[in-house]
Parts: C-alpha cells; structure tokens; sequence
C-alpha cells in the first residue's frame, strides 16, 4: 500500500488505512474515539461504518443507533486515560545482558505524551536519538484496588497499540524518565480498543519506513497483562481508561525527520505517525 500524504494527515485517510481486515466475526469488537465537527465521541466500528456511543466506551457501551462512514472521522487515541503507566524490560528479547527482573518493572508516562493515531511523532530540542518502541497497551476498565491475578482480566476492557517512544541520550542521562519517555507525542496509541481479543494468538511488530524492525509473539511477554494489573493495583488504585504500554520486544533504533513508524498487533490494527523534528 502506498503512503501519501493524505494517508498521514487526514483523518479520513488514516482511518480507512489502519483497521484493515477486522471482522465482526472474529469474535473481537472495537471501539474507536473520534472527532466528528467540533465534536469528540466513542463509537463501536463495524467494517467500514462507525456506530456511536451514548457516553464512554468505558460504560455500557449502548449504541445510539445513529451510524458515520469511518472515512467520515478522525481517529483519536482510543482512551482518555487518567494515568499512563509502561513496563520496562518484559521481553527476553530485550534484556541483552541485564538479568530478568521478578516482578513487573513499573514506571510513568504523562498523559501530554498520548498522541493520535496519524499525528506527528515530534522530535523535541536537543534529541538526537530518539527511539521507537513497539508495544501491546492494555485499556483498564473498572475500578482496581489489590485485586488477585486470578480477577484481572474482569478489570481489563481491552488492548490497543502503543509506541513508547524514548530518547535514549536522555533516559540514560536523566535522574528520572520524564522526558526521556514523557515528551509530548512520546505515546502515540490506537487506533482501536479490541475488546475480547485473545492476546496469546496476537504478535506485534514494527515497521520503519516500510522495513520491518521489531517482531514478536504477544505471548512472549514475561508478565502478561493480568500479572500487570494485578500488581500495580497492589499500589496504585487503578482507574477506567488507565493504560498501561507493557513493553517492547528486540532492538530498537533512532528515528529521524521524514520517517513513518506503523505498530501493528494482529486483531487490533495499525498505529501510523510521521516523524518530525520541531523548529523549536
């Protein structure tokens, strides 16, 4: 598929583009945050049509039986989350000669870093090695306060795409992580919450300007998602529409002005952005 321009500004475009082969039948449904006008909604995505939501996704989720063209819209990140969190070194892939850790290594994304399906990837002031992350992003949907392992998955309302992008410069450098991984556009997410998907059948991957640079099976994780949750709510009270990016696979690389960054997990779709660096 070729990427033009209007694949990478428009909303229209950009929808059309990352959601390719999902199918109601698949068992999984998918639920997208828009801008229609001047106005912002949920609406749950059937084929090529977009059915709005009374209210949020992280509700009742009832239709309100009106219907949008998908290419009608612009794509959002799929959930507007009250806190971000990530997880650090959950691939053997990506440990190199660090050892595995015991428990799931926690750290903060600001919410400033979420950025749309589509929208630029900025390279901030100073950056001269910005990285990638591929990641598989769990949408939490209720309310969680030390919950068992075993009760997880009942607080997870689905999965998404994640880019964790990182300066590694600074990360290294740095006391904390907070522009290393928090610039604003530093967590582009989307394009759609797959909810009943089967995460142990999916695989990530990323694509750099079309070449394929990181791959791997979701399974792969050394704690998988209700590990995650489970132990965060131990200390942090989880709350609806929290996201949690839950690590990259392999190796990653700098990025520069002009590429295209697409993060694909089978049944969810692809997460499209541009790089670009400011004039600031």
């Amino acid at each position: 598929m070729s990427i033009t321009r209007r694949n990478l500004l428009t909303g229209a475009a950009v929808a059309t583009a990352v959601l390719p082969g999902l199918r109601a039948e698949s068992g999984v449904k998918h639920y997208v945050r828009y801008r229609k006008d001047r106005s912002v909604a949920y609406g749950e995505l059937e084929g090529d049509t977009v059915h709005p939501l009374e209210g949020s996704v992280l509700g009742d989720r009832k239709r309100t039986g009106g219907k949008i063209a998908l290419a009608d819209v612009k794509l959002l990140y799929p959930a507007r989350s009250p806190k971000v969190f990530a997880v650090g070194l959950n691939y053997k892939s990506h440990l190199g000669d660090r050892p595995e850790p015991t428990n799931p290594e926690i750290f903060y994304k600001p919410t400033t870093s979420l950025q749309n399906p589509g929208d630029p990837i900025v390279i901030p002031p100073g950056s001269e090695n910005t990285h990638y992350e591929a990641e598989f992003v769990i949408v939490v949907g209720k309310r969680a306060r030390r919950i068992k392992e075993s009760e997880a998955s009942d607080y997870i309302l689905g999965y998404t795409c994640g880019n964790d992008v990182s300066e590694r410069d600074w990360q290294g450098g740095d006391l904390q992580w907070w522009r290393g991984k928090g610039c604003d556009t530093f967590g582009p997410m989307g394009p759609s919450i797959a909810v009943g998907l089967n995460y142990m059948e999916s695989e990530i991957s990323l694509r750099l300007n079309g070449e394929t640079k990181q791959k791997q099976k979701i399974s792969d994780l050394l704690f998988k998602p209700e590990k995650i949750v489970s132990f965060i709510s131990t200390y942090v009270t989880l709350q609806p529409g929290d996201s949690i990016f839950t690590g990259t696979p392999g190796s990653t690389s700098a990025m520069k002005h002009g590429d295209i960054c697409e993060v694909e997990v089978t049944g969810i779709g692809v997460l499209r952005n541009r790089v670009r660096r400011t004039r600031a």
